[in-house]
């Protein structure tokens, strides 16, 4: 009886290398790192959203000031010379707030149907499809810009010098707003596309967020000093569009208590009376927090972009 055959060396060669699973799905670091090597097609996206809203206009983006210098002239005739409300250089301390809320409220209207406006492209190429998203905060950061500029240029036409000691906490508090809306916009685009009402809902509750935020009205007419006394400030804050706002407010209106312009002229805490240690004490902490949220974003976008395609 002859001998079993021997088991071929190739086979027991194969059998023996172990085995390795690759995934998928890319780690955060990697989804990062591409999303940072394709920076150059998020600043053409942005480029093309400008030149298209802009597209056969004279003044091209000259109209973006325009714009926001007429909404400020507005407001002034409105609180300074017809409806006065009491409180001085009442329209810087709204538009230095509004700034902040145009470019946040703009970004997650435009961004949350980026993704389901754009399906063909998203079918076709292959890119990081966040960066629809990001671009259009990133055009919003253009507007941003301008508004902020105007602001500047209508400050110093009335004489109205800005806090330049807190100044140094604008990059800080800029950078928190950008990454909180990024992170937003980020996971809103991609809800989207398997829930196509949340454009819609989005608009609804930005509505409600806005009036949850001290644009149009004093620290003290808000809820904060009600919480304040019952050691629960920190809820307040719990939105953190209002400490980004109360920063910018806080620069360009100075002012924390003022005297109201109408008889019997009572004090009004317009914003919170902290230091400047505390002021950037508190941005500092958003900014990781907002660092945090871009992070876990992009964690979600990735779980999320699988089934695009099929969805789209």
């Amino acid at each position: 009886m002859s001998d079993a055959p021997s088991a071929d060396p190739r086979r027991r060669s194969l059998e023996d290398t172990p085995v390795r699973v690759v995934s998928a799905r890319a780690t955060l670091a990697a989804r990062l790192k591409n999303l940072w090597s394709r920076r150059e097609l998020l600043l053409g996206l942005i480029s093309s959203d400008i030149r298209i809203k802009y597209k056969n206009s004279s003044l091209g983006l000259f109209w973006s000031m325009i714009s926001p210098a007429f909404t400020l002239g507005v407001y002034y005739l409105v609180f300074s010379v017809f409806l006065k409300n009491g409180i001085p250089n009442f329209v810087i301390y709204l538009f230095s707030g509004l700034v902040v809320w145009n470019m946040f409220q703009n970004s997650i209207n435009t961004a949350t149907g980026v993704i389901v406006d754009r399906a063909a492209l998203v079918k076709k190429v292959s890119f990081p499809r966040e960066i629809l998203a990001l671009s259009n905060v990133g055009a919003s950061v253009v507007y941003f810009v301008v508004q902020l500029l105007v602001l500047a240029i209508f400050v110093a036409g009335v004489g109205h010098a800005p806090a330049w000691k807190f100044m140094v906490i604008l990059p800080i508090s800029f950078l928190s707003l950008y990454l909180f809306t990024s992170a937003l916009a980020i996971v809103m685009s991609a809800v989207n596309v398997y829930l196509r009402d949340m454009k819609h809902l989005m608009e609804v509750l930005l509505q409600l967020w806005f009036w949850l935020t001290p644009v149009v009205y004093s620290y003290e007419n808000s809820i904060a000093p009600h919480l304040a006394r019952r050691g629960l400030s920190f809820m307040y804050f719990l939105n953190p569009v209002t400490l980004i706002v109360v920063t910018f407010q806080r620069v360009f209106y100075v002012n924390t208590i003022v005297h109201s312009t109408v008889a019997p002229h009572p004090a009004i805490d317009i914003l919170p009376t902290w230091t400047f240690d505390k002021f950037l004490y508190l941005n500092g902490v958003l900014l990781v927090i907002a660092i945090l949220s871009f992070f876990v974003a992009e964690a979600i976008f990735g779980r999320l972009e699988g089934n695009f395609e099929s969805e789209l």
